[in-house]
């Protein structure tokens, strides 16, 4: 039918380039966050490319959901403003009659969406985190550029190290700052290793000796010492269980139904519901009078789909602290939404007749 296939056409070609548009800015606002964190020493700076992949595979479900959302509304939108809704409607068409298409059209997105959130969320977010737990498993000589200062995982030391060969757990001509408790030192060596001691991180360090300052009494003191051991890092082994709940596969959030993992289920299932959702209220948040130049119609849309995705991750939050149960969540706001969508469309459809005849009863009254 004419019908379907031309506003299946045109909501495709909106949505592609509008999915472009919303892609190139969480990619540039992506790129920025990750170079800062390569920048304050998180992440490795050879893992930028990779780290800035999975997190646009991670986030890419919102991304399509967003755009299947402006393409339906724009679209539409574009339909009552040029009078072609006027014609479709004086055609016998109604409102509630644009929900095939929509829906023709955005079933692709929505399967998308469900193996996104699914499968490959978690996924994604697995690898970033052993990228990034990787990156800090290494030892902080190993991070330290030549002749450059450098910060340790917990911000609590400063050193300055030579390499020592192609050795990476060892060095030469080591300098650390420290302050803890309110003591300052300062420890200079000729040489320092790397040791390991269960999850803890040593360095232990020959031929030097520490200045220390107490910061209350300034109190001060110089020790010389063939061997020192100082801790760099506490805990630095991770495991598969130590992975946040948005880590873990949906099979295994199943399995180990905790709080929060329950709340990350819940975040994942209301994506996909929140994407069949906002489909139809782009339906009905589309309208907008031909008579008027502004296009308001398209900033309550996305003021809806701020709201709506803000009380997605409300109910994560309250599935999480026990607030509220899984079911009890995903009926409550998502049920609701869908209620709300399908009652925007039918006041599209019946409003101005049911207006209509309450004023013809009133004249005749």
């Amino acid at each position: 039918m004419l019908f379907d296939s031309s506003t299946r056409s045109e909501l495709a070609k909106s949505f592609g380039v509008t999915l472009v548009v919303i892609l190139t800015i969480v990619l540039t606002s992506t790129l920025m966050r990750t170079l800062g964190q390569a920048a304050g020493g998180n992440v490795a700076p050879q893992d930028v490319v990779l780290l800035l992949g999975y997190a646009t595979i991670a986030y890419l479900a919102p991304m399509l959901t967003l755009s299947l959302f402006v393409s339906i509304v724009v679209t539409l939108g574009r339909l009552y403003r040029e009078s072609e809704m006027t014609i479709w409607f004086a055609s016998g068409i109604p409102l509630s009659r644009f929900v095939r298409p929509v829906l023709y059209m955005a079933w692709p997105v929505l399967l998308a969406v469900v193996v996104l959130q699914l499968l490959v969320w978690p996924w994604g977010n697995q690898n970033s985190a052993e990228l990034k737990d990787r990156y800090q498993k290494r030892s902080d000589l190993s991070r330290v550029t030549p002749g450059q200062f450098q910060s340790s995982r917990d911000g609590s030391r400063v050193f300055f190290i030579e390499r020592d060969g192609n050795d990476p757990a060892t060095g030469r001509n080591v300098f650390i700052l420290g302050n803890e408790n309110e003591r300052e030192s300062v420890t200079t060596a000729s040489r320092g290793r790397l040791l390991m001691e269960g999850d803890d991180r040593f360095l232990v360090l020959d031929h030097g000796q520490r200045n220390e300052t107490n910061g209350k009494s300034g109190e001060k003191s110089l020790a010389r010492f063939e061997q020192y051991k100082v801790m760099t890092d506490t805990q630095v082994l991770s495991g598969a269980s130590q992975l946040p709940p948005k880590a873990l596969p949906t099979l295994d959030l199943l399995r180990t139904p905790t709080p929060k993992n329950l709340g990350e289920l819940a975040w994942r299932l209301g994506m996909i519901l929140g994407g069949i959702n906002m489909a139809l209220l782009g339906v009905g948040l589309s309208a907008s009078n031909p008579r008027r130049a502004n296009n308001w119609n398209l900033l309550f849309a996305l003021l809806a789909f701020i709201i709506y995705f803000n009380l997605i991750n409300l109910s994560q939050s309250w599935v999480a602290n026990s607030r509220a149960s899984l079911p009890q969540a995903l009926l409550s706001l998502h049920g609701g939404v869908l209620l709300l969508a399908l009652a925007i469309v039918w006041l599209r459809d019946n409003g101005n007749r049911f207006c209509l005849r309450r004023r013809l009863a009133g004249a005749s009254a």
